[in-house]
């Protein structure tokens, strides 16, 4: 190695963090998925339909819709076609998932006819399914006002 190499070599580690973009964005969104993993652990465990629980739900909808109306959405040109075979599928299946629940609300959610929320109750029950499912609601929420 010449002197003149020798000047402008540098150690591959110098014991510091490096300083690069990336390596802080990568730094910032593990500090959030860790807030927000961290977040959904402390709201699963909220009483249903509790106080607590109401408000670790308003939080991150407020916080969410104080993003949205910051940011101006961006426009989307429209399809120059609309798949009507596959929006009648959701349709008809959002129309029955509908009835499904305003019958049981009708019916006072008997034991032979529950409504889809008891029936989904023992599924997300315990806490780290419902932490889960809390962030997966989360995430879905910001992918709609990422878009």
């Amino acid at each position: 190695m010449s002197a003149d190499e020798a000047g402008q070599w540098q150690p591959a580690r110098s014991g510091r963090w490096p300083d690069s973009e990336r390596t802080r964005r990568r730094l910032r969104r593990l500090a959030i998925g860790a807030g927000l993993a961290g977040y959904c652990w402390v709201a699963g465990g909220t009483a249903p339909f509790s106080a607590k629980a109401l408000l670790s739900v308003l939080l991150p909808g407020a916080v969410v819709a104080v993003i949205a109306y910051g940011r101006g959405p961006e426009r989307i040109q429209p399809p120059d076609s609309l798949d009507i075979t596959g929006f009648s599928y959701w349709i008809v299946v959002l129309g029955a998932l509908f009835e499904w629940e305003a019958s049981a609300f009708r019916d006072n959610s008997a034991s032979w006819h529950p409504s889809l929320t008891k029936l989904v109750d023992p599924l997300i029950a315990p806490h780290p399914v419902k932490s889960l499912a809390f962030l997966l609601w989360l995430l879905a929420g910001w992918g709609l006002v990422r878009r």
